[in-house]
C-alpha cells in the first residue's frame, strides 16, 4: 500500500502532473515471510498521465474523474464523495530537512500532533460516501429463523 500527496500541475497538451512531497510518501510493506511486521518505508514516484476527463457520471450521478496512464490506458474511474472535497493540505505533513525524517532534524521531537493542525475534521470522513457499510443481521435473528422455518417445515411434512 502507497501514500503520497502534494502538488498537480496540467501542462499545455492535457496532460496531468502529480508531484509529491518527498518527505512525505509512505509505502507499506507486508512480507510474513521477511518479516514479522509490516515494514514502512519512504516513497516518491512522480506520475504523469496522458490526459484526464471529468464529467458527471450517469450511473451514480456524481462527478466522475477518469484518467489515462502515462502510454493512454484507462485506470479505475474516480468518484467524488465530498464536495467541497476534504484534501490533505497543499504543503507537507512531515516537515524534515534529513532523508532519514527524524524528529530531532526538525527541532520537534516532543511536539504532540492534533487534528487541528491538519483541519480538525469534526465528522467521519466516510459521511458522503457512495456505498455506506449496513451491519450485518445478528446471527440470534438468522438461528431463531432457522428454527421457525425448520418447525414449519416439520408440520408440512406430517400434515401433507
Amino acid at each position: 500500500m502507497q501514500f503520497q500527496h502534494g502538488t498537480f500541475s496540467i501542462a499545455p497538451n492535457g496532460s496531468l502532473t502529480l508531484n509529491p512531497f518527498s518527505v512525505d510518501g509512505r509505502q507499506l510493506l507486508s512480507d510474513p515471510c521477511k518479516y514479522k511486521n509490516s515494514i514502512y518505508t519512504r516513497y516518491n514516484q512522480t506520475e504523469v498521465f496522458e490526459r484526464y476527463s471529468v464529467y458527471t457520471d450517469p450511473y451514480h450521478n456524481v462527478p466522475r474523474l477518469d484518467l489515462y496512464r502515462f502510454d493512454g490506458s484507462p485506470m479505475n474511474p474516480m468518484y467524488l464523495a465530498y464536495s467541497p472535497p476534504q484534501m490533505l493540505p497543499t504543503q507537507t505533513l512531515n516537515p524534515t530537512t534529513s532523508s532519514t525524517g527524524s524528529p530531532e532534524a526538525t527541532g520537534n521531537a516532543k511536539i504532540k500532533r492534533d487534528f487541528a493542525d491538519l483541519g480538525g475534521f469534526a465528522e467521519p470522513m466516510n459521511r458522503k460516501a457512495l456505498m455506506k457499510r449496513h451491519e450485518a443481521t445478528s446471527a440470534d435473528r438468522w438461528w431463531w429463523i432457522g428454527v421457525v422455518m425448520t418447525a414449519i417445515g416439520g408440520v408440512g411434512y406430517f400434515c401433507f
